[in-house]
């Protein structure tokens, strides 16, 4: 029987990530490779993270809030996580390797990811005071859940189509669709005499 391994804690996890060539996160004390790190990103998950890094850093840029990649943990009850985006509003030492006040939480869902980030990251992101709003975006479809806390806890809604725009006021900003899913094809709708339709071509590019 294999031995059971050493759980660590946050200070010796960050430490020991320093020495390591992928990005893991840390569950119930044990290092886990991410699994963007264990196979890449596919292009369609790549373009919509940096449009969303684009179109959000461009309207934050100058205020208290900017946009952070997967670089930088988010510390929750279980561990840490690597959201693909997170936009910090607070004021972290500029040596972190974890996120101070991550206000947004965007996860680009993949069919590989799409289960885990829907339901365990999720509650975890719904348990931390600094977050208000969570992104769940669709790569296969101009579709994005949002889950935003209220007076009365989190709901959800889901924005679809590139003429949508999500208004996001407590960062400042809004995303427009278009821009998130600049230079995607997606199939059309059912009954449609389009083949497909771009995000470029709505967004006027």
């Amino acid at each position: 029987m294999a031995e059971q391994q050493e759980r660590m804690s946050l200070e010796q996890f960050f430490e020991w990530q320093q020495r390591q060539e992928r990005n893991y996160e840390l569950v119930d004390g044990v290092p886990v490779l991410t699994v963007k790190a264990m196979t890449g990103a596919s292009v369609r998950h790549d373009t919509v993270t940096v449009n969303a890094i684009l179109a959000l850093g461009n309207r934050l840029r100058g205020g208290p809030c900017r946009p952070r990649t997967s670089d930088q943990s988010v510390i929750t009850f279980r561990g840490t996580r690597r959201p693909d985006i997170s936009i910090e509003c607070g004021k972290p030492d500029d040596r972190s390797m974890a996120t101070d006040e991550p206000r947004l939480i965007i996860e680009i869902l993949s069919p590989s990811t799409t289960r885990y980030d829907r339901f365990q990251k999720l509650e975890e992101y719904k348990l931390l005071d600094a977050v208000k709003v969570i992104l769940l975006v669709d790569t296969e479809a101009p579709r994005v859940t949002v889950w935003r806390r209220g007076r009365d806890g989190w709901g959800n809604v889901e924005i679809a189509g590139l003429d949508q725009t999500i208004d996001v006021p407590e960062i400042g900003c809004a995303l427009p669709l278009a821009e998130l899913f600049d230079g995607l094809r997606f199939a059309a709708a059912p009954g449609s005499n389009d083949a497909s339709i771009s995000a470029s071509l709505i967004g006027g590019a």
